[in-house]
């Protein structure tokens, strides 16, 4: 067992962990974070998206120990304009990829403020979001929402 803090939604917490657990595993079975999802636990659907420092991860595919240092940020943590947008947009049906798709899509916007190339296109979106898979088909709700934030955030530079 390791003993680890982690900060996640703004709380430190610590726990005694096996090293390989991972975070995903972390946030839902010993913090009851249950928003973050388990989909394929291969990092290939999205459903366990969450921020590290800002930075959209795959939380199955990270092991805990990893981001003892990181603030964590998962979708219980989050007060974000995209939250409304989805659902003012249809982007979700099912929903239980969304609390991935709205970690993910906060990272990508703060991914292009960093390195702004130029307007978000619906098919730059589509690209950028291309890691987070909606078994549903909510795709242009998705890229809707995400256009009418970045458009609100260029307004208000």
């Amino acid at each position: 067992m390791t003993e680890l803090r982690l900060r996640v939604n703004g709380a430190t917490t610590v726990l005694s962990l096996p090293p390989q657990v991972s975070l995903l595993d972390a946030l839902r079975e010993h913090l009851g974070l249950t928003g973050t999802k388990k989909g394929c636990d291969q990092g290939a659907c999205g459903a366990c998206t969450v921020l590290a420092d800002g930075v959209r991860i795959n939380s199955c595919l990270a092991l805990a120990v990893q981001y003892e240092d990181a603030e964590i940020t998962t979708i219980e943590g989050l007060d974000h304009p995209l939250q409304t947008a989805f659902v003012r947009h249809d982007g979700l049906q099912c929903g239980y990829c969304t609390p991935g798709q709205i970690c993910s899509a906060v990272g990508m916007l703060a991914e292009h403020r960093a390195a702004p190339d130029g307007e978000l296109t619906g098919s730059e979106i589509r690209e950028r979001m291309s890691g987070n898979l909606c078994r549903c088909g909510a795709y242009n709700g998705i890229v809707d929402a995400i256009q009418e934030v970045a458009s609100q955030e260029v307004a208000a530079r």
